[in-house]
């Protein structure tokens, strides 16, 4: 049966619509925003580190929540999805903390590394950077553009490259500011979209019928090695092999990918900590509400004449392309239902691959350009490659999808194996900041092991398992858990041991190294250690109004003085390359570690040990009244999510709101006459203000 089969409700015309129309729509939407925000406000997006990347947070883990086929494994599929990925961003919140106390002149991660290793380890964790972000981008856009040719009948080629490609337009028009505000409009459609499934799952389909509905599913569709085959246990060994290799894959996707390195060091200080934690309690309310809803809904409603394959259920093809919750809201609410999951995955998939867009135009920037290219490249010069970076990265990234399309791999597939291909790495580059005795041969060593012993376990058990290597077999989640627990484990242990037994680490005397890795490390150089208030211990908003003082200088040349910064229309780069940054109070540090470490602890307890295993350890078949407070609970979780990444943000944020109010009432005043330019005058003195309310 095709992957398509009686799921494909929409005309060609609604994924083309959606994807260039829409995808337009925002970028102009998009450039008008920041239009506004730069004219009236001191770039304000520096006011809401948190909910950026609590936002950014949520849309990976939605896309792959949402379309993955957790009801595979029952109701335990969602909460383990949520409890690994979540634990993986709470555990980022001490490598935040150390970005700010130890690094705070870093762009990117192996620039952290070289500045501790030198250039072999910083090449080693480049490889595996690029490699994540490529197999992450992969993730978002492969996946996406299945699900929306299969709605849709929409060329899936021609979706792997007009997403990236429509993506990358607004970032390079927009800059660093037009994905925040992206990030925090498409998350406003998304928990939009989300709470209307939420409500017609549990209303129209009431949670009694739906409870009775999952307790007659097993005598059709069985789960295999489930507690009586039931959806409504904890009791499922194949569940748990999903969460080993959600464990692998969630350490790689966060610990390895550039744009949450990125969130913690365009974070302030005082917010980073919180930044990582509202993340982890955003993103644990997806899974778990969202999948538990739309993932057991197309358990319960497989036999529903209303169900797009009905009387058969969907194929292993259909629920490795995530096919399970678009099915699902078709059966509930027919074109209607198709369009908005269509809408809901293209939001979640453009803001994420944005993310992932500037993730790599860093790396190609910074590891690249600056470093081996050309080390005094100025800041419009980088600004230029990054934007030729984003560009390479879409194309060759839409070039990518399509391969594996080709060759039948899916996003089940990629989410199943990506631990063994890059999870090497991913414990050894937390402890390059965690671990102040991590050698430089343990840190090069490390990751090469971890893949060697990840490919080689997960070949040879894929053979003894199987009978042969395919895309099918080698998918298989048992022997993916091998290969991915046998390349984070074999780096981890490679990591320490080589530590242990050749303790030494990199040195070198080269003053224009010692100069950049002094700037990475926030030591500042000696002819800059002067009295507080000194322009190398600057803020960043003290910096940011130097910047717009060179702005205000480029309009009136002749009062400019020759020191001014030279603004490139990235805030970030400007602070990054101008200004030395002080690292973090080590007393704050402290503080900020213990809070980190508490909550993680709270955490691995409550949500991966305690709740999960006593339920599956008892085999606990979830009685009506229980799975009645289970899902009022997961529901509630979504509300939360909603409110820290949509609500909040607003609140937070309300001074801005207030500037550009004012900012467009004195415009049009000057328009009608009142007077002259006080646009212009209100621009530049609302932004002083503005900025010396943020600092003090």
């Amino acid at each position: 049966m095709s992957t398509t089969a009686g799921i494909q409700v929409l005309p060609a015309g609604a994924g083309y619509g959606i994807v260039i129309g829409i995808g337009g729509f925002f970028a102009a939407l998009m450039l008008g925003i920041t239009y506004l925000q730069n004219r009236y406000t001191a770039y304000s997006t520096g006011q809401a580190e948190e909910f950026s990347t609590a936002s950014r947070s949520v849309k990976p883990g939605l896309i792959a929540a949402g379309i993955v086929s957790s009801w595979t494994y029952g109701i335990c599929g969602p909460m383990w999805y949520g409890a690994m990925g979540t634990f993986q961003i709470l555990l980022f919140a001490l490598i935040a903390i150390k970005i700010k106390g130890n690094a705070p002149g870093a762009h990117t991660f192996p620039e952290i590394v070289m500045a501790r290793h030198g250039r072999i380890a910083h090449v080693t964790y480049l490889f595996n950077g690029i490699l994540t972000n490529m197999l992450v981008g992969a993730c978002l856009v492969l996946g996406g553009s299945q699900v929306v040719s299969a709605l849709s009948g929409m060329n899936v080629y021609a979706a792997c490259f007009l997403i990236p490609l429509v993506v990358a337009a607004y970032v390079i028009a927009g800059g660093l500011r037009s994905t925040f505000i992206a990030d925090y409009t498409h998350t406003v459609v998304l928990f939009i979209a989300i709470l209307v499934f939420g409500f017609v799952v549990y209303h129209e389909r009431c949670h009694r019928q739906f409870y009775d509905l999952l307790v007659e599913a097993p005598e059709k569709m069985p789960i295999t090695k489930n507690h009586n085959g039931s959806y409504l246990t904890f009791k499922s060994v194949n569940g748990l092999v999903f969460a080993i290799d959600l464990l692998v894959a969630g350490f790689s996707t966060v610990w390895l990918d550039q744009a949450y390195w990125q969130r913690a060091i365009a974070s302030r200080p005082e917010t980073a900590i919180k930044a990582y934690l509202l993340g982890g309690i955003a993103w644990y309310g997806i899974p778990f509400g969202f999948a538990t809803a739309m993932g057991l809904g197309c358990a319960a409603l497989t036999n529903s004449k209303s169900f797009p394959t009905y009387p058969n259920p969907l194929s292993e093809a259909q629920n490795g392309a995530g096919l399970s919750s678009p099915v699902t809201a078709i059966a509930l609410l027919g074109q209607g239902g198709a369009t908005l999951m269509l809408l809901l995955l293209f939001m979640a998939v453009t803001s994420s691959t944005s993310a992932e867009l500037i993730a790599v135009s860093s790396l190609l920037t910074f590891d690249v350009y600056k470093t081996y290219l050309k080390p005094a490249a100025t800041s419009r010069q980088l600004v230029k490659i990054s934007h030729y970076s984003i560009i390479l990265y879409a194309v060759v990234l839409a070039v990518f999808c399509c391969i594996l399309n080709v060759v039948s791999v899916n996003l089940t597939w990629l989410l199943t194996v990506l631990g063994v291909i890059v999870g090497g790495a991913s414990v050894p580059v937390g402890l390059v900041l965690l671990w102040p005795r991590m050698s430089t041969i343990a840190t090069i060593a490390s990751p090469w092991s971890g893949l060697s012993f990840g490919l080689v376990s997960w070949f040879v058990t894929t053979k003894q398992r199987s009978g042969s290597i395919t895309v099918s077999t080698s998918g298989d989640p048992t022997n993916a858990m091998a290969g991915n627990i046998a390349s984070w484990g074999g780096g981890a242990c490679v990591a320490v041991l080589l530590t242990l037994i050749f303790p030494k680490k990199f040195h070198t005397d080269d003053p224009d190294y010692v100069a950049r890795n002094n700037k990475i490390n926030g030591i500042a150089p000696l002819q800059a250690t002067k009295a507080p208030g000194s322009p190398h211990s600057a803020s960043f908003h003290a910096v940011l109004s130097q910047v717009h003082a060179a702005e205000q200088d480029q309009k009136h040349p002749s009062t400019a003085p020759e020191s001014a910064i030279v603004p490139t229309g990235n805030e970030v780069i400007d602070f990054l390359e101008t200004k030395h940054i002080e690292p973090m109070d080590p007393i704050l540090v402290a503080k900020g570690e213990r809070l980190a470490t508490i909550a993680n602890a709270i955490f691995l307890a409550a949500a991966i040990l305690l709740v999960p295993f006593s339920l599956f350890g008892t085999h606990y078949v979830f009685s009506k009244a229980f799975f009645t407070g289970w899902i009022v609970v997961s529901f509630i979780w979504v509300w939360v999510s909603a409110g820290i990444c949509v609500v909040w943000p607003v609140v937070e944020s309300r001074a801005a709101l207030r500037d550009i109010g004012a900012g467009i009432v004195a415009d049009l005043k000057g328009v009608v006459g009142q007077k002259g330019d006080v646009g212009e005058e209100w621009e530049w003195e609302g932004r002083a203000v503005f900025e010396e309310k943020a600092v003090n």
